[in-house]
């Protein structure tokens, strides 16, 4: 048997690895493989070996199994997660862990049981209970304890996995494994890895119900205190839906985990109420009432739909956990036919404070259950007695059982309810309202017995708790009535006559006013009757009984005064004034007044007209309104303050002229005055938006600085918070447009001084994405205060005090940059370029801000970390690109960092924009932008501008043997002399042509005269392949004169003199290659037009030299010959080669000897170029204009003389001798007669087959390239007056060359017009004859 169980041993590990490889592949065979490894670890177990002294006991076995099983265990802990496999792995480890203590748990209790057994005594003698199960799981647990300190991420996730998954069966282990297993758990709950925190979390939640409080040191965290500072603060959403899982549901920890239903995580809100809520809490009444509205009030609420459909359920589950109560002791008498669901109902509603503050959020739930089970309404029956019993919970059903109805279209529901009429329910209004008028008069009664001694606090809460209670069902019974039919005249006098009683009783509660207001505006016809019966009720509450006794007795006195002149002449004034009352009238008049104010302020509040339609609010204004605003009382101000605003929204004019009371108000104000006016300000400045800010600029400028100035100046969160709702208004209305509003507003919104002003956050959060993302012009605005906004950020920043803290400047960068995002603007399709620059000028901005020497390691670093995260695309323009190209490769040299790693940050965002924008870097040409703009930011960063170019950007030419010529010359010191074929005058960079770029460079500068030329760099561009519009305006790599730098200069400096050589005072060579993509062949230019030269190689052998003077006449001689086409050997332009025809220029006839010029370059043999089509050179040197199209047979000639062309057909007569077939073969036999109107067809055929072709030939002769016009007859006139030049010694053709074109263009004219007149009047001159008349 010993021999066997050694065997085992020695192949223990293979077994091992047999059943671990079973257990990764599925969950299903984990209890099999359990028992199989246990038989395993209990035959191991038994192998011992005794010491050398005979006493000690070696476990050989047990060791060599956990080795084993450790050696298996270490395969996992590589694996990252993802793989199922590895899971598999841990959850069989936790598995054997449970199943390992489970058996020692059941052995034991085996032993306990059976005390004659050998495993009892050894029990007995063991008396730290140490067994197999014990030795190995400490073995275990304190080898993956050394595991969460690995350097290794994955490592330490696997081992917290392991340990989460064993926790719960580890059994009973000694103290001090479990306090370096709790210590080990807290550690990995700071873990920087977020899946390593969220399983210690859950590892340590297992650990928190076997802790004693009464044994942690002072000082020192519970385990739930550490679970709770996790739930609450730490900032991954996976740990904290951890924590919130696994935390215990317990009084201590419901106000934190309730906390939860704010998490800015949608998924851990909804956790709350889907898992925690729902399986956790037994009953609602487990919760108090405020938890309860909160829960439901956050739900309900919420803007995530999943939220509010699990908040949704949780309320029908409490309905549910209601309706199932038993229903014994309801005070409740009415029985209806729904089975109890009605009582259940209001039971449910009791769970809430309807009373109080808690009506809003029970008729939330209400109507989420009616969402939630639509079927339950169909049940509801509302009998006579239910009307007559009404409880706050009650009349809160039935006005919400209505709306619902009213709100879903459901009208048979309503019929079916058994719902009063409109007549039955004025009653039923009337009692409910008599009701609250006894409750109102018993409390008079009670105050007037007592005589003033004190009264039990018990009896004042209930009657306060009674007269809230009738106050709520008199309100619902009010909302009611907004909901009824008044096509019922009877029922709709009665309840005018109640509600017109309650609002004229002085001691209504002033929170049902509001409600009886709404029910006249519902049913009096129009607005001036509403005014006229609130009127009516003011003046009836400030008359006293005095003047009601003076009235009588002139009634009684005189006959002829009736009642309606006495109504007539009542007005809202007193008759006494306010200082011939006692304290008592005063106070009582006091009193009176507030209440017609409220009134006064319900009634504005409904009324949509103007202050000229209603006139009876004159009385109301000088009598009542103007007075208050002039007390010293601070209620009475602000009551007269707020009327006065309501009227001046319904007043241009008063409101332009009461403006600045208000503003006054503003600075003198008490605070809770001060947020009432600065309420009525916003709403005129938004009325009337147009008068205050768009007629002055000076107004406007006041206005919004007296608004900046109170937000910075003030200290209250209340004031700020409406401030700053106010400038988030009229900002996104587009009202406000200043920057420095916005600016306010972003400092405000980051400062520690707001960090608790919670509705200040909220609105400034929503307030910045929506105004950012809504219009690109608010994006550009937002994008222009960048830089002002951060410095002063940053100088807030370093000036705080110790207690104070404020975000991040990364964080505060990233904000800025996030709002002026292009790719989030709503309006990025339509202005797909504008949404680009937005960025591009945020880069050009921070560009600009590090050549600031002045700014310290700390804004650099940030400044530069904030390019990364800029957007910056492809497809920007050229003017863009240049500028941040400016000043990215000239920081180095003008504003060098101090630090390499922000040199490595800057590096990282050049070498990206360089990268991207390459092809169009090396295409541009920086003396194209010259403009204000690039002279002030070549002045801001110290350097020269460069040479001004008149012409467009130019692609670089393509290879051709003429540059090796002229390089060639220049490298000899030789100018070549070959003009140019720009389209213009000669300018300091070449005109732009669209041909492949070339890979070869140009090695001469010219140089100034006395000055030094400097250096120039020349940029190679990839070739051109499109001849689009947008490819002409993009500047082409000419060589590039990149000034020295100055040194030292960090922000503004005055650059020096950079001139370049100017081309007026050198020569130029300047090769072309042709244009590749061409629709048609361009036709050859003669020699002698001198304004397009070209330069082609050519054999030496074939260039005449002019080494002398005697070679002119032979020069002369043989540039005659070529002009008459005499030469033989030449060629035209070959297109496909690249490769043109240089030109022969004749300013050596007016210049110095001709040894002083250098050799020009005449055609090339036909050999040398393969290309060479012997059908091009027929006439190498006419002019070759376009093809004019025929146009003599087109279909408008054919269409002008048709109508003048009159064909007349008619049946032709036939003989007796026709056969029948003919007749039914040729039935239609007609003769046509032709009738043509002569003059006119001339007129029109002389017109377009004439006249027209010649014209068009003369304009077709004209061709126009840039400033040059060519004619037909410049060949003729330039072979004659060069032969006279000769011979006279006149000056060179060019210098005539725009005479005549001047004569040229004014004979073609005048030719023309002369021979379309006398044609015209030869011809038809009866056409003119007719239109004189």
């Amino acid at each position: 048997m010993v021999a066997r169980t050694v065997d085992s041993l020695n192949h223990l590990a293979e077994s091992l690895a047999a059943i671990f490889d079973q257990a990764q592949l599925s969950l299903a065979n984990h209890r099999k493989n359990c028992v199989t490894l246990f038989k395993l670890h209990h035959q191991a177990a038994a192998v011992t070996q005794v010491g050398k002294n005979g006493t000690l006991v070696r476990l050989v076995g047990e060791r060599k199994f956990g080795d084993a099983f450790i050696s298996m265990v270490n395969r996992v802990l590589v694996v990252k997660k993802g793989p199922a496999t590895a899971d598999r792995v841990v959850r069989f480890i936790g598995s054997y862990v449970k199943f390992l203590n489970e058996k020692a748990a059941a052995e034991k209790e085996k032993a306990l049981n059976d005390p004659s057994s050998s495993i009892s005594a050894r029990l007995e003698e063991d008396a730290d209970d140490d067994t197999v199960a014990s030795r190995f799981v400490g073995r275990l647990l304190n080898w993956l304890l050394e595991g969460f300190l690995a350097k290794n991420k994955i490592t330490r996730y696997r081992c917290v996995c392991i340990v989460s998954e064993m926790i719960s069966h580890l059994g009973e282990i000694d103290e001090e494994t479990y306090n370096l297993l709790k210590e080990g758990l807290i550690d990995r709950i700071c873990d920087k890895e977020t899946i390593i925190r969220a399983h210690a979390a859950t590892a340590l939640s297992k650990l928190a119900g076997s802790e004693d409080p009464d044994e942690v040191a002072p000082g020192e965290k519970t385990i739930l205190e550490v679970l709770l500072d996790v739930l609450s603060f730490d900032p991954a959403p996976e740990v904290r839906r951890a924590a919130l899982v696994s935390v215990p549901l317990l009084p201590t920890t419901m106000d934190t985990v309730l906390g939860r239903t704010r998490d800015t995580d949608a998924l851990t809100r909804k956790l709350v109420y889907s898992n925690v809520l729902q399986t956790k809490l037994g009953h609602p009444r487990q919760l108090t009432i405020f938890q309860r509205e909160l829960v439901v009030k956050d739900g309900l609420g919420d803007r995530e739909p999943s939220v509010r459909v699990a908040a949704g359920k949780l309320a029908a589950r409490w309905f549910d956990t209601v309706l199932a109560e038993p229903s014994e002791g309801e005070e409740y008498t009415w029985d209806g036919d729904d089975g109890g669901i009605m009582k259940g109902f209001l039971r449910f509603l009791t769970l809430f404070d309807v009373v109080g503050p808690g009506e809003a959020v029970a008729v939330d739930a209400a109507l989420s259950i009616f969402v939630t089970r639509p079927n339950i309404p169909d049940v509801f029956v509302f009998p006579e007695i239910y009307w007559k019993e009404l409880t706050p919970e009650s009349a809160v059903l039935a006005r919400v059982f209505i709306e619902h109805c009213l709100s879903t279209s459901n009208e048979t529901r309503l019929e079916a309810a058994q719902l009063p009429v409109v007549t039955a329910f004025a009653f039923l209004l009337q009692d409910s309202y008599n009701t609250l008028l006894n409750v109102l008069q018993e409390a008079d009664n009670i105050a007037f017995l007592n005589a003033g001694e004190p009264e039990a606090e018990e009896d004042v809460e209930q009657r306060e708790e009674e007269l809230a209670k009738k106050e709520v069902i008199l309100g619902e019974m009010l909302r009611m009535s907004l909901k009824l039919d008044y096509m019922d005249e009877i029922g709709r006098r009665k309840v005018f006559t109640v509600v017109k009683d309650m609002v004229a009783h002085p001691e209504l509660p002033p929170g049902l006013i509001n409600a009886c207001l709404d029910v006249l505006k519902e049913i009096l016809p129009t607005e001036k009757e509403l005014i006229r019966v609130v009127v009516e009720v003011i003046i009836d509450l400030r008359e006293d009984e005095q003047e009601i006794n003076d009235v009588q007795s002139i009634l009684q006195g005189d006959p002829d005064t009736t009642q309606a002149t006495t109504v007539k002449d009542r007005s809202t004034q007193r008759t006494r004034s306010r200082d011939s009352m006692s304290p008592e009238e005063r106070m009582e008049a006091d009193i009176i007044d507030m209440r017609c104010l409220t009134l006064c302020i319900g009634m504005l509040e409904r009324v949509d007209g103007t202050f000229e339609d209603n006139s009876t609010l004159e009385g109301i204004l000088t009598d009542l309104i103007i007075p208050s605003v002039k007390r010293k009382e601070l209620a009475m101000r602000e009551k007269g303050l707020i009327s006065l605003g309501l009227c001046c929204l319904i007043a241009k004019n008063m409101a332009l002229s009461s403006f600045q009371l208000f503003l006054s108000q503003v600075q003198t104000a008490p605070e809770e005055l001060k947020i009432r006016v600065l309420q009525v300000i916003f709403d005129l400045l938004i009325m009337y938006d147009q008068d205050f800010f768009a007629r002055s600029d000076d107004i406007a400028q006041k206005i919004v600085g007296f608004l900046v100035q109170t937000l910075e100046s003030d200290d209250c969160a209340s004031i700020h918070a409406i401030l700053c709702v106010g400038l988030s208004k009229l900002l996104l209305s587009g009202i406000i447009k200043d920057p420095k509003v916005l600016t306010s507003l972003v400092l405000t919104y980051v400062s520690p001084n707001t960090s608790t002003n919670q509705e200040l956050r909220q609105c400034l959060s929503y307030f910045f994405p929506v105004y950012c993302y809504s219009s690109p012009d608010n994006q550009a605005r937002m994008r222009s205060i960048f830089i002002p906004t951060f410095d002063l950020f940053m100088h807030a920043r370093e000036n705080l005090d110790d207690a104070q803290e404020m975000i991040a400047p990364l964080q505060f960068g990233s904000l800025l940059v996030d709002w002026s995002n292009p790719q989030k603007s709503a309006e990025m399709l339509k202005t797909e370029l504008q949404s680009q620059a937005s960025h591009v000028e945020v880069a050009a901005d921070i560009l600009g801000a590090l050549y600031d020497s002045e700014r310290s390691d700390e804004q650099l670093k940030v400044l530069c970390q904030l390019l990364g995260y800029l957007h910056i695309a492809p497809g920007l323009d050229n003017r863009s690109i240049h500028k941040l190209n400016l000043l990215l490769n000239h920081h180095k040299e003008q504003s060098p960092f101090g630090d390499d790693s922000i040199e490595k940050i800057f590096d990282k965002f050049n070498n990206k924009f360089t990268k991207m924008f390459a092809k169009e870097i090396q295409r541009i040409d920086p003396g194209k932008y010259l403009d204000e703009e690039f002279l002030e930011l070549y002045t801001f960063i110290g350097i020269d501008p460069p040479e001004e170019s008149t012409g467009l950007d130019k692609t670089p030419e393509a290879p051709s043997r003429s540059q090796s010529v002229v390089q060639s010359v220049a490298e000899e010191g030789t100018d070549v002399l070959s003009e140019s074929v720009d389209e213009g005058e000669s300018s300091p960079t070449p005109s732009p042509q669209k041909q492949p770029t070339p890979k070869h460079k140009r090695t001469s500068q010219p140089r100034k005269r006395g000055v030094p030329a400097k250096r120039a760099v020349q940029i190679e561009s990839p070739p051109a392949t499109e001849e689009s519009e947008e490819e002409s305006e993009l500047a082409t790599p000419v060589p590039m004169t990149v000034t020295p730098k100055k040194k030292g200069v960090k922000r503004i400096h005055t650059p020096g003199s950079a001139a370049v050589s100017s081309p007026l005072i050198r020569k130029k060579t300047r090769v072309h290659s042709p244009r590749k993509n061409r629709s048609r062949k361009a036709p050859l230019v003669d020699d002698s037009e001198s304004g397009d030269d070209y330069a082609t190689p050519t054999k030496a052998s074939r260039t005449p030299t002019a080494a002398n003077g005697d070679n002119v006449d032979s020069m002369l001689a043989y540039c005659q010959s070529v002009l008459q086409g005499e030469e033989t050997n030449q060629r035209p332009m070959c297109r496909d080669e690249g490769v043109k025809r240089a030109k022969i220029t004749w300013a050596f006839l007016s210049s110095p000897p001709m040894s002083a010029k250098p050799p020009f370059i005449l055609h090339q043999p036909a050999h040398q170029h393969p290309g060479y089509n012997e059908r091009d050179s027929a006439h190498p040197h006419q002019v070759h204009l376009p093809v004019i199209p025929d146009l003599r047979f087109e279909h408008s000639y054919l269409r002008s003389i048709q109508r003048f062309i009159i064909i007349r057909r008619s049946p032709a007569p036939l003989s007796d001798e026709l056969e029948d077939e003919k007749r039914l073969l040729s039935p239609s036999l007609t003769t046509e007669v032709v009738d043509i109107q002569w003059s006119k067809v001339l007129w029109i055929t002389t017109r377009d087959q004439v006249i027209s072709p010649l014209v068009q030939g003369a304009l077709c002769a004209v061709r126009v390239q840039g400033r040059r016009i060519h004619t037909f007859a410049f060949p003729v006139e330039r072979r004659v007056w060069c032969g006279l030049a000769e011979v006279m010694g006149w000056q060179p053709w060019e210098y005539y060359k725009p005479y005549f074109q001047i004569i040229d263009l004014t004979a073609l004219i005048l030719v023309s017009t002369l021979l379309t007149s006398l044609v015209a009047s030869q011809l038809i001159p009866e056409k003119f004859h007719n239109s004189r008349a």
